[in-house]
């Protein structure tokens, strides 16, 4: 089948942007390098440790993508997505009000372990959601405004950064990331179902 643009799944396709936007804007506010200044402020990490530490949450995050397929086999694609990522933003807004530097490395870690297995679970519930015809165009009308909207939040990071509220945008992205899951779940959570997914 040729591909075409956004026909009979023009709405879904619509409400996931919307949804996958509110989620890459939060992503935005706590992007490694800003994690990296964070913690370099609030508990005067040394830039050897960050590194060493900025290795091990991306293997971990790596590690994440490739058993989200098992577990999305197990409990479907939905529920991965919102039942990986609730936890690791709790351990996001966690590390943001942690005292010690152990602590928020310990729930970084947890994080970086879980916060990734929603990208496989998100592409492959685009394509589930669409006709076949419809796939590149989704791909396109899914990420462009992800991107779009992760540009505009580092710099709401570096104001409050600015302001003295350090710990802020982990919080608030963590809240915000917990508001689109439970939105995405509650609008989508029996369209998987009804597609047999």
């Amino acid at each position: 089948t040729p591909p075409a643009a956004l026909g009979p799944s023009r709405a879904i396709v619509r409400r996931l942007a919307a949804l996958f936007s509110v989620d890459s804007f939060a992503g935005g506010l706590v992007l490694n390098s800003l994690v990296a200044l964070w913690l370099f402020d609030r508990f005067g990490m040394s830039l050897a440790a960050a590194g060493a530490f900025f290795f091990w949450t991306g293997l971990l995050g790596a590690a994440s993508q490739l058993l989200a397929p098992v577990l999305a086999r197990r409990i479907g694609l939905i529920n991965t997505m919102v039942f990986t990522h609730i936890p690791a933003n709790l351990c996001l807004i966690g590390a943001g009000l942690a005292p010690r530097l152990d602590v928020a490395l310990g729930l970084l870690l947890m994080r970086s372990a879980l916060s990734q297995m929603d990208v496989p679970a998100r592409g492959a519930f685009v394509m589930s959601a669409v006709t076949p015809a419809e796939r590149p165009a989704a791909a396109s009308y899914t990420a462009v405004p992800r991107s779009l909207a992760a540009a505009a939040s580092p710099s709401l990071t570096g104001a409050m950064f600015a302001a003295g509220a350090m710990a802020a945008p982990l919080v608030i992205g963590g809240v915000l990331k917990i508001a689109y899951d439970v939105a995405l779940y509650r609008a989508f959570r029996r369209v998987e179902a009804e597609r047999g997914g």
